[in-house]
């Protein structure tokens, strides 16, 4: 039997746990045999020096963030579970034909979803207004991209929902796959923008981003790509979403 009893997984921070913890009572999510976890695994306070205490840090974090990920509720709905499936796999279609959607001529633009992120593209380049102009440029791009961070964020850690997060992630590879035509058009302007004119005329903020970098030769190949990383970023996270509706699953069927 342990010396006390854990609310939460003292390895990777999962909750709940086991009611009885006495051997073999182990932790759902990383395995480990709670009665054998005692406080002598964890380093003397004495004995540590500054170093080790920021490794420490660092290693509670990424605890922290692997407690996260694995997390699973203590009791499964069925009708929760089936749904969540079925909505997944609404997501995997989509996203697949996302994907597939040609970046060289922004066909993306004229799908449901660059609405939305339209809106937020253009309420970034107010937020970042007060940090200059190369800021305030590369500002639409940042929101369109931090939005769906974050919320991916506060699902994970906030809310303790892994499956809010993966889908959040698959909004973060789908804004990707948005602002990778934009950056492949700044080469040589076709898109029409906001205005109703194109990139030639003037405001295509990936035209100006680039010549200030002294990339703007590059455009074709950068857009290419952000267009790999967001289909890579969307199917990781239909990934995770299967991965962690299978695991529930199995709690269910323990049940």
């Amino acid at each position: 039997m342990t010396d006390a009893m854990y609310e939460q997984c003292p390895k990777c921070l999962h909750a709940p746990l086991p009611r009885d913890q006495a051997l073999p009572a182990a932790c759902p999510a990383c395995g480990i045999i709670l009665a054998k976890f005692t406080a002598t695994a964890l380093p003397k306070a004495e004995s540590v020096s500054e170093p080790v205490a920021e490794v420490g840090a660092v290693e509670g974090l990424a605890q922290r963030f692997k407690g996260a990920i694995v997390h699973l509720p203590a009791q499964v709905e069925p009708a929760a579970l089936w749904g969540r499936a079925a909505l997944l796999l609404l997501f995997a279609v989509w996203g697949w034909r996302l994907i597939w959607l040609d970046h060289r001529t922004g066909q993306l633009g004229e799908s449901f979803l660059h609405g939305p992120l339209l809106i937020f593209h253009e309420a970034g380049h107010v937020v970042f207004s007060f940090f200059g102009e190369f800021i305030t440029i590369l500002g639409g791009t940042l929101t369109q991209l931090l939005m769906p961070a974050i919320m991916a964020g506060a699902l994970l850690f906030r809310n303790r929902d892994p499956y809010g997060a993966a889908i959040a992630t698959w909004f973060l590879g789908v804004s990707l796959l948005d602002v990778a035509p934009y950056i492949y058009d700044a080469l040589d302007p076709q898109l029409v923008l906001l205005g109703g004119h194109t990139g030639k005329e003037g405001g295509h903020d990936w035209v100006y981003l680039l010549n200030e970098l002294g990339l703007l030769q590059q455009a074709h190949g950068l857009g290419w790509m952000v267009h790999k990383i967001g289909a890579a970023v969307v199917l990781l996270s239909i990934g995770w979403a299967g991965w962690f509706l299978m695991r529930l699953r199995r709690v269910m069927l323990a049940e």
